[in-house]
């Protein structure tokens, strides 16, 4: 399965983010916490080049609380700093703030000795559609600025949202590649929803949650749906369910279309609690560098 999405818009955000750089002190990265690596654009760190840059592992709530303490110390050895935040019930928002004045120290301590006045930190937020940018200025402006959604490409153009005296924001509209070279990045994505259901093969898409649930969580998947083994045939795997919750078609038949929607709409509502798609040790995506 080879996914390309690039809607024109998405280009023209490209563009708009190169074209706004000089006017940024810092990038707030938003990320999907449960999968850190593949919700990021691999076009990212050539599109921001040398700015300062603050990763927000977002969703955390959402995700094993335990991978995401390593992806925070796997992106410090990579000389940038991650929090864990959860735009939707406004935690970590205070951090932002004061990582961000952190990372930006010497340089406003450069323009106050020049005799610049103290101004807002102006920082861009980038990220892929529905990672939770419009959520995350909500919260931080504290009240309804940005508009919010809970499918891809809600956000279209850019605006300036002031939050407080600290801080500028510049939102951006999500950014995705033309082309997923990983067939795998494409699957954590479109489980997690950042890519719309109606371009993808959704049993394809089930079939993966269920191996990797199998691997790394298999008590959560057993219990939630009362099975003692993992049959070896994935058929075998959605008629148990299928029969289980009902999803069934005619003279008994399983309505497998059903039993997909079931898989993916449980996953994606935490039903088997907090999960994260990848971890440090076991990816093949591209590491974040900065020079």
């Amino acid at each position: 399965m080879t996914i390309q999405w690039f809607p024109g818009h998405m280009a023209k955000a490209r563009r708009q983010v190169t074209e706004k750089l000089k006017l940024i002190d810092i990038i707030f990265e938003l990320v999907d916490a449960r999968i850190p690596l593949s919700s990021r654009n691999p076009m990212i760190d050539e599109i921001i080049q040398h700015k300062p840059r603050l990763v927000l592992l977002n969703k955390a709530d959402m995700a094993d609380k335990a991978i995401t303490k390593e992806w925070v110390e796997f992106f410090a050895e990579q000389g940038i700093k991650a929090i864990a935040i959860n735009s939707q019930a406004g935690t970590g928002m205070k951090e932002i703030v004061l990582e961000a004045q952190g990372i930006l120290k010497d340089k406003f301590d450069r323009m106050k000795a020049k005799g610049v006045n103290p101004r807002a930190i102006r920082a861009m937020i980038v990220g892929i559609p529905n990672v939770g940018k419009s959520t995350l200025i909500n919260r931080l402006a504290k009240k309804n600025i940005a508009k919010t959604g809970n499918t891809p490409g809600v956000t279209k153009a850019q605006q300036w949202i002031k939050v407080g005296k600290e801080l500028e924001l510049l939102d951006t509209p999500g950014i995705l590649w033309p082309k997923f070279e990983d067939q795998e990045v494409g699957l954590k994505l479109a489980l997690t929803g950042a890519i719309k259901d109606a371009i993808l093969n959704l049993h394809d898409v089930a079939i993966y949650a269920i191996r990797f649930l199998e691997q790394n969580y298999p008590h959560r998947f057993k219990e939630r749906f009362h099975i003692e083994e993992f049959p070896e045939d994935i058929i075998e795997f959605f008629n148990i369910i299928g029969k289980q919750r009902g999803c069934l078609l005619g003279k008994g038949e399983i309505d497998y279309d059903k039993v997909t929607e079931l898989i993916i709409r449980e996953i994606r509502t935490e039903k088997m609690g907090a999960l994260s798609f990848e971890r440090p040790g076991l990816i093949s995506q591209q590491v974040i560098t900065e020079d």
